[in-house]
C-alpha cells in the first residue's frame, strides 16, 4: 500500500547536505527512475538526492519567471519543491523529471504573481486614497482603471494569457508553462483575449470620452 501525502511529506524534506557533515558515505546515484521509486515509497535516505535532482531545475525556472534578485525567488523555489514532493506520487513520466519539475515550479510562480497583483492593486489603492492628485494624474488613474477593469472582465484564461504576455513580457513557451496549457492553446488564449479586450475598449463610451479628454490636453 503506498504511503499517503501526509506520510511522505513527513518522511521526505527536501533540504541540502547539512553542514560538517564530513565524512559521511556516499550512496550511488540513483537514475531518475529509481530515484523516483524510492521517494514514492516514502524512503528518507531519498531526500537529499531527490533535492540535488531537481533544485537547479527549480532555480533555473525561477529565475527564468520571476527572476534571479526577486526577493521572493528563494521562498518560491521552497514552495515549488514541496509541490514537487506533493506531486510524486501523480507523476508518471510522461515526460522527463526536469520537463516535470520546471512545470510545476511554473505553475508556483503564476499563483505567487496572481497573489502579489492582488496585493499590490490594495496597496496602491489605499495609496491613492490617502493622496490628493491633481487633475491629469486623477484622469489618468481612472483610464487605468476603466482599462484594468475590462482586462478583470475577461474570462480567466484568456485574461491571463493577456496579462502574462503583453504586460509582463513572458513568452508564448512561458505563458504555456505557467498556465498549464500547451503553446497552441496559450496562443489561441492570448489571440482572443486582445480582440475581445479591443472590442470591449471600443465599445465603452466612458473610456473614449477619457481619451478625448486626455488628447485634448496640452
Amino acid at each position: 500500500m503506498a504511503p499517503d501525502r501526509a506520510s511522505l511529506r513527513s518522511k521526505l524534506r527536501l533540504v541540502g547536505e547539512p553542514a560538517g557533515s564530513v565524512g559521511r558515505p556516499v550512496a550511488p546515484a540513483l537514475d531518475d527512475t529509481e530515484l523516483l521509486a524510492a521517494a514514492r515509497r516514502g524512503d528518507a535516505s531519498s531526500a537529499a538526492a531527490l533535492h540535488d535532482r531537481v533544485r537547479p531545475q527549480v532555480d533555473r525556472t525561477v529565475a527564468r519567471l520571476l527572476g534571479r534578485l526577486d526577493a521572493d525567488a528563494d521562498d518560491v523555489s521552497q514552495l515549488a519543491l514541496i509541490g514537487i514532493v506533493d506531486g510524486i506520487g501523480r507523476f508518471r513520466g510522461e515526460c522527463s523529471l526536469d520537463s516535470w519539475a520546471s512545470t510545476v515550479t511554473a505553475r508556483v510562480v503564476y499563483k505567487h504573481l496572481r497573489r502579489r497583483i492582488t496585493e499590490r492593486r490594495l496597496f496602491e489603492r489605499d495609496a491613492a486614497e490617502g493622496q490628493a492628485p491633481d487633475g491629469s494624474d486623477a484622469a489618468t488613474r481612472e483610464l487605468l482603471q476603466r482599462v484594468l477593469a475590462h482586462v478583470r472582465d475577461l474570462d480567466k484564461s484568456k485574461g491571463s494569457a493577456f496579462m502574462l504576455h503583453d504586460v509582463c513580457g513572458y513568452d508564448l513557451r512561458e505563458v504555456a508553462a505557467i498556465t498549464g496549457a500547451t503553446v497552441a492553446a496559450a496562443q489561441s488564449r492570448l489571440v482572443r483575449g486582445r480582440r475581445e479586450l479591443h472590442e470591449r475598449l471600443a465599445a465603452d463610451p466612458e473610456l473614449a470620452e477619457l481619451l478625448e479628454e486626455q488628447e485634448g490636453k496640452p
